[in-house]
Order: structure tokens, then C-alpha cells, then sequence
């Protein structure tokens, strides 16, 4: 190999995309640790770079959850000069998350960016961590929508909540509220009772698989936004979606594989 050839090579580093999971350590793939282990820097969220027990000799680049595109960049820069980065990000990297931010960097970035070795490394998100708690509510057909209207219109929001609830769908409602945006989910909750009926049911899953978890079941009829914080993933049943009581113990929550005409 000729000297040049060698330079080339050295100068094209690898990114990593990584998904920690919705929080417990026991739901981090083996794969996830595995690139955690080979990598020199990690770029992320403080609190998802908290997560992760790196050694001296990994540099921890932190900032704030708002920054993405700027981490995006920084990260991938970092990787064109040769360096093995890892971008840290909860959940599944691929779910509103660090992922997109990536690729729509690398996009609108500088032509050496496409080179470089992209991986993404999947892991746990929040609604399926949530419906595992409570039994199977994402049984049939489903979807996740984000409720900030950071980066796109309130109107399509509420455009998508109705065609998702009318077509029958169960919804994940990520990113559900903050300090910055606390009226999206009250209105999100009244749009949806003019489609769905008042019993559909409704489960705030805050912290799934963590000490602080809080699962809590209600209706449609009864949900009141001041229950979800950013942490929590709102799962909104379809009209199909079932409760089973069972005495002791939390109910179970499901949604049934085949359509209800087809049962008849």
C-alpha cells in the first residue's frame, strides 16, 4: 500500500449511533457495549453520557438536549479527522432521535462526511419499554408521533392525531410535554375525544425500567396532561384496545391481533 493510500485511510474515521435504551442498564444491548468499548470520543446529552462508564482514555464531549444538529457536526468532524466517535443517544437512535440528526447533517455537510463508516446501533425505545410494562397495547397496527412543535407546525400535529385515530391506529405520543410547550398534550387529549370514545385507554409510562418508573392507566375520558413530563411516553389505545382487570394486580392492556369485524 502506498503511502498515500495509507494518509487516506487514517483520515477516515467511524461514528457510531448509539441507543441506550429507555434507562436500565439491563436493557442496553450487547452490541451497544461492544462500540462503547472500542470508541475514543463520546459526544451526547449529559444525562445519557452519565449513563456510560468510560474509561480515561475516552473523552466525553457533553451538551445540551437542544443541541442537536451542532453535536451532529461536531461529532462528524471529529470522524473525518480519523477518530472513532460515538454518538450517545436514549432510546433508539433511529426514534426522534440523534440518528436523523446525523444523516440530515451529513446531507448538508461537506462531501467527506458521506465517506466516513456510519453505524447505527439500535436499541430499546420508549413506547416498547412502556407497553412491556403493561402487557401487549401495541398489538395491531400502530405508530409514534412527536407532539413538539419544535421543528414542525401544531397544525400537522393534530392533522396526523386524526388520521392516526381514525384509521384505527394505537398512538405513541413522544415527547409529550415540557415547560417550554405545556398545552400540546391537553389539546392533543381534547382533539382525540371528538374521534375516539371517552373509554379508550390511556397509559402514562414515565421512566420505564428505571428506579423512578410510574406506570398509570386511565381513559380517554379522565387523561389529564399534568400526569406526563418529558420522561413520560403516552400510549393512546384504538377502539379496539382492551383492559383486563385482575385482582391484586395492575390490569393488562392490550390491543388484539385481528380486527374486531373479522372475530364476528
Amino acid at each position: 500500500m502506498s503511502g498515500g493510500q495509507e494518509d487516506s485511510r487514517q483520515t477516515t474515521g467511524r461514528i457510531v449511533v448509539i441507543g441506550l435504551g429507555p434507562g436500565s442498564p439491563e436493557q442496553i444491548t450487547p452490541q451497544a457495549m461492544r462500540y462503547v468499548a472500542e470508541g475514543e470520543e463520546f459526544f451526547g446529552y449529559f444525562p445519557y453520557l452519565d449513563r456510560l462508564d468510560l474509561r480515561a482514555d475516552q473523552k466525553r464531549i457533553a451538551s445540551d438536549n437542544r443541541e442537536e444538529l451542532d453535536r451532529a457536526s461536531a461529532a462528524l468532524t471529529r470522524a473525518a479527522l480519523g477518530k472513532n466517535v460515538c454518538v450517545i443517544s436514549g432510546g433508539d437512535p433511529g426514534v426522534f432521535a440523534m440518528a436523523a440528526a446525523i444523516c440530515e447533517a451529513i446531507e448538508a455537510g461537506p462531501k467527506e462526511w458521506r465517506a466516513l463508516d456510519l453505524v447505527v446501533v439500535p436499541g430499546v425505545t420508549a413506547m416498547l419499554a412502556v407497553a412491556a410494562r403493561i402487557g401487549a397495547p401495541l398489538g395491531h397496527d400502530f405508530c409514534a408521533l412527536s407532539l413538539s412543535d419544535n421543528l414542525k407546525p401544531w397544525e400537522v400535529i393534530e392533522a396526523r392525531l386524526a388520521a392516526a385515530a381514525s384509521a384505527g391506529f394505537v398512538i405513541a405520543l413522544y415527547n409529550p410535554i415540557s415547560k417550554a410547550r405545556p398545552w400540546q398534550l391537553g389539546r392533543a387529549f381534547e382533539h382525540l375525544r371528538t374521534i375516539l370514545p371517552a373509554s379508550t385507554p390511556v397509559i402514562f409510562g414515565r421512566a420505564a425500567g428505571r428506579p423512578d418508573e410510574r406506570i398509570e392507566i386511565t381513559t380517554l375520558g379522565q387523561a389529564v396532561a399534568e400526569r406526563a413530563d418529558m420522561a413520560t411516553c403516552v400510549i393512546i389505545g384504538s377502539a379496539e384496545t382492551r383492559l383486563i382487570e385482575r385482582e391484586g394486580k395492575q390490569p393488562l392492556v392490550y390491543s388484539p391481533r385481528f380486527y374486531a369485524s373479522e372475530s364476528k
